[in-house]
């Protein structure tokens, strides 16, 4: 379990309670140690039933996890970049603040339609009569 709360913003914080890790062992880099000592880090979080989240900041960071997120709605993130189980747990929180944030984030406003110019209007009209006289110039001449 982790202990202390993740700050994400001055909104939403997570509460020690709802993260849970679980140390397992890395790959890559860290020759014999890397064998018998658990650096790498899975942080399970259930984006699905947080206090912590609204339904709006739930709904985007499931869709923007894709397949880290189980059928249960819980959050997968797996650190093991670097060698030291501390800064794997660190990168691992650091990440899921990321995408808490870029969930949180308000939508895009929304796009105001608007007509064409004049002038872009006979351009394209110009380049596609031009475009038409380039292929008739390509048939054959029929003759006989």
């Amino acid at each position: 379990m982790a202990s202390e709360a993740l700050y994400i913003n001055d909104r939403i914080t997570i509460a020690g309670w709802e993260l849970t890790e679980q140390f397992v062992l890395a790959g890559g880099p860290g020759g014999q140690n890397v064998n018998k000592v658990a650096t790498a880090v899975q942080l399970f979080f259930n984006v699905q039933n947080s206090p912590s989240l609204t339904d709006r900041v739930k709904a985007n960071a499931i869709k923007l996890a894709g397949r880290r997120v189980s059928k249960d709605g819980v959050l997968m993130i797996e650190a093991s970049r670097f060698r030291s189980q501390d800064r794997n747990r660190e990168d691992a929180r650091e990440r899921l603040k990321e995408l808490l944030l870029e969930a949180a984030a308000p939508p895009p406003p929304p796009r105001k339609k608007t007509k064409p110019t004049k002038g872009s209007i006979e351009r394209r009209l110009k380049e596609k009569s031009g475009r038409s006289e380039v292929k008739k110039m390509r048939c054959k001449i029929g003759g006989d």
